[in-house]
């Protein structure tokens, strides 16, 4: 007949064959195997111990112990790979059966110190793969005193196939899942890059002004160097990075942008990092993050300027050591990418107000490249023009192929806070305007930029224009509302332009809150 012990443990072993079948989480699936180990065993505790081949050693994913606080100590912790029973049986790739650990030769002290438990009987069997033994699972110490025997022994090592193999799978599907999202979260980057025409195909320039911007992209593309690309919003930013991109070693790889101002800190983290599953209300799956998506390319973070100063902290110990740690995950995952940075604020500013991590500002700016206002580099106007006006009619399904020089000269003339991108939002306004087959003349462009004149005038032009005798007024032949339409958008284009596009400080000038200055800026044209 067989013993009670025997019967319990094949019993058992059939309840874990089924729990192997039914079960497909390992985070669920082994913590459940070892408790039920261990409870067969009538042992204190038992853990599986995986092997990190990048740094050697061995560290605690799961652990059943009787002690609570033991367990999680536990898991916090590592040990040299080489060191230790398990690392005894790690490296032999046989089962070991030690009834003293104390006075074992091979026994590793460290972990007892650190737990405050004792360990004196052990059972360590390795977990083999077809690639290499990946891990080992350890018995510790049999309740009530005693060593474990050579039928323990066995039942364990019966166990650990059944772990190894499930252990095994899950890191292929886990590998599979994070290429998966990883490609995911890539084609999302191409779709919304493909549905926002914000961006064009070539920068548009001519002038000495971005002569000097070419040859520091240049420079930026044939090295690996962190690179901050300065300028106010609308000059293009995101188009530099991506030049850069295509033109150095990594073109192959992904470019992956993220707007640290579009997020809140709590999902920042989760969009930068990534996240494991269950890690937070909402997450219903494995998420890789932009820098596991962006593996082998590169990392544009916009608006750096906007990140909170506790993921400031995050980032930098991310670029110092190389590797992210996912919410929701104990251990970090290395990563290869290039950061390129980009800010409408004076980042070095920021960091005298305290507003930015000065460690971190260093890291990020170790090659700046500032870039010129449309206002300064004006010779590049008809240029863009020309570009807008060809891409709007394509898009617009119109014949609209050019611009009369009165309203050119308008363009030239306007200040323009809102840079490249008011521009083409200009031009877009004026084609869709304009009869098809009919050029752009003055009378398509908005009431802001027909008061160009004022545009370029010092902020007491105010003064001036109501000082002005009747008779100009008659002359001008323009109604009050548009005069004063006029008069108004300048003055806020002239505001917006005196803050560099910043839209808080802006209203905060005026004296009109941030919502009406925006709606402002929609009527005007100014966005």
């Amino acid at each position: 007949m067989i013993a009670t012990a025997d019967a319990d443990r094949f019993r058992l072993l059939y309840e874990l064959g089924c729990a192997f079948a039914a079960r497909t989480d390992l985070a669920e699936l082994i913590p459940f195997v070892i408790a039920k180990c261990r409870e067969a065993l009538n042992a204190e505790a038992a853990s599986v111990l995986l092997l990190d081949r990048e740094r050697n050693e061995l560290y605690f994913p799961y652990v059943s112990d009787q002690q609570a606080s033991v367990a999680e100590v536990l898991m916090g912790l590592r040990l040299p790979a080489d060191q230790g029973i398990a690392g005894a049986a790690l490296s032999s790739g046989e089962a070991l059966i030690v009834a003293d650990a104390q006075t074992d030769p091979r026994f590793y002290a460290g972990i007892d110190r650190q737990t405050g438990a004792v360990t004196h009987s052990v059972l360590a069997v390795p977990l083999k793969t077809a690639e290499g033994t990946i891990g080992v699972l350890e018995v510790i110490n049999r309740c009530g005193g005693g060593s474990f025997g050579l039928d323990e022994l066995a039942f364990l090592q019966g166990v650990s196939g059944s772990i190894t193999i499930a252990i095994d799978n899950a890191r292929t599907c886990g590998e599979l899942r994070i290429s998966e999202a990883s490609l995911r979260t890539q084609v999302g980057v191409l779709r919304r890059d493909l549905a926002r025409d914000g961006l064009f195909t070539e920068i548009v320039a001519s002038g000495p002004a971005m002569a000097e911007v070419f040859a520091l992209m240049e420079s930026a593309a044939a090295s690996s160097i962190a690179v901050l690309i300065e300028g106010e919003t609308g000059t293009g930013k995101e188009l530099v990075a991506r030049g850069i991109h295509r033109a150095g070693a990594r073109s192959e790889g992904p470019f992956v942008a993220v707007n640290c101002a579009a997020l809140p800190e709590t999902l920042l983290e989760s969009e930068l990092f990534g996240h494991r599953r269950g890690a937070f209300t909402g997450a219903v799956r494995d998420s890789p993050g932009v820098f596991r998506a962006a593996a082998g390319g590169v990392v544009f973070l916009d608006e750096v300027a906007e990140m909170p100063l506790s993921m400031q902290a995050k980032l930098l110990r991310v670029l110092e050591q190389e590797e992210v740690l996912p919410v929701g995950e104990s251990f970090p995952t290395k990563v290869d990418v290039r950061i390129l940075s980009a800010s409408n604020r004076d980042l070095k500013g920021e960091v005298a107000r305290g507003g930015f991590r000065e460690d971190l500002y260093y890291r990020l700016a170790a090659f700046p490249i500032p870039l010129p206002p449309l206002r300064e580099r004006r010779e590049d106007i008809p240029l863009l023009t020309s570009r807008f006006i060809s891409v709007a009619a394509t898009r617009q399904h119109k014949q609209v192929s050019a611009i009369e020089p009165a309203a050119l000269d308008l363009l030239c003339k306007f200040g323009w806070p809102g840079n490249i991108r008011q521009l083409r939002n200009e031009i877009d306004r004026a084609v869709a305007l304009a009869r098809d087959g009919a050029t752009i003349g003055p009378a398509l462009l908005s009431a802001a930029v027909r008061g160009a004149t004022a545009a370029t005038t010092p902020l007491t032009a105010p003064v001036l224009v109501a000082s002005r005798p009747a008779s100009s007024v008659s002359e001008s032949r323009r109604p009050l509302r548009e005069a004063r339409a006029a008069f108004e958008a300048a003055y806020i284009a002239e505001a917006l332009g005196a803050h560099h596009g910043n839209v808080s400080r802006t209203a905060e000038a005026l004296g009109i809150s941030r919502p009406a200055l925006q709606e402002k800026m929609k009527s005007y044209h100014l966005r």
